[in-house]
């Protein structure tokens, strides 16, 4: 099935939102921006489907050469990353201990991501920048101690990220990852958001990750550990969930650290973070300037 795609961006009117097509972009923000001034606020008011069948018919106002993307949400209140929700993502710590009762959390910045098409900088500090593909789901109602069984009426949408992490830094703290996780423009979100209509479109997700064309990572949504309703009922737990979070929900195994040796991101490395009925988030890697 084919979903709507909607994209942040900067282009020839400055920043704005659009509807993707094959041929190009649909200027959305310079025909709704009085209602809506940003995706973020489309996502707020529950309009994506609706919008998407008022802009199916017009043409497209620019190629997709002509914008730099950026990610879909650009001010969301909270990014919340999900850490081991894989099966064999435990084994990998090699640290002799079950997998939690608990989904493992930590926060990324905005900042820390860039978008489609852009690459990811690899800091001066540290030349461990590894790569993990994963579905991000975004909020669009709020919420707070949200019931599993209704924990999916909160998504608006769906995206991808690649949680890039300089992996040294994740082990500068006794018990923390904050640091790796959150080096300027280090990961990426997008390109798109595809709005979320039913269970059956989270159930099953096949996702992979390439570099350079190799295939590094690959499984699917029905094997995670904590699913999408259980993580969100267990954040909403102790924050409340608003329009716009963005809520990272684990990768596979197969990043980078885990080859002996570890093969880490260099400029010029191509990353590829594909997903059904979502599509391809593309990024190269560059050197801080």
């Amino acid at each position: 099935m084919t979903y709507p795609r909607f994209a942040s961006f900067s282009g020839p009117r400055g920043d704005g939102y659009g509807l993707v097509t094959d041929k190009g972009i649909v200027d959305l923000a310079g025909r709704y921006r009085d209602r809506w001034a940003t995706l973020k606020d489309v996502v707020a008011d529950g309009a994506l489907t609706r919008l998407a069948g008022e802009a199916g018919g017009l043409g497209e106002d620019f190629g997709l050469g002509d914008v730099r993307f950026a990610i879909p949400i650009r001010t969301p209140e909270k990014i919340i990353c999900v850490g081991v929700n894989f099966p064999d993502r435990n084994e990998e710590y090699k640290d002799g201990k079950a997998a939690s009762s608990y989904p493992s959390l930590f926060p990324r910045f905005p900042g820390s991501f860039t978008g489609h098409g852009q690459p990811l900088i690899r800091p001066p500090e540290s030349a461990q920048l590894d790569y993990e593909g994963e579905i991000a789901i975004v909020i669009g109602k709020s919420g707070r101690r949200i019931p599993e069984a209704s924990a999916l009426d909160h998504v608006a949408a769906i995206t991808l990220a690649n949680e890039g992490t300089i992996r040294d830094w994740t082990r500068h703290g006794k018990f923390n990852v904050t640091q790796g996780k959150n080096f300027d423009r280090s990961g990426s979100i997008g390109p798109w958001l595809v709005p979320f209509t039913d269970e059956a479109q989270l159930a099953d997700i096949h996702l992979e990750t390439r570099v350079n064309g190799e295939l590094r990572q690959e499984d699917r949504t029905s094997r995670m550990t904590f699913s999408f309703r259980h993580i969100l009922a267990y954040i909403s737990t102790f924050t409340t969930l608003v329009p716009g979070d963005v809520i990272i929900t684990g990768t596979p195994t197969g990043a980078g650290a885990r080859f002996d040796p570890p093969r880490w991101l260099k400029p010029g490395d191509v990353i590829e973070v594909e997903a059904d009925g979502i599509g391809i988030l593309r990024n190269t890697v560059a050197d801080e300037a």
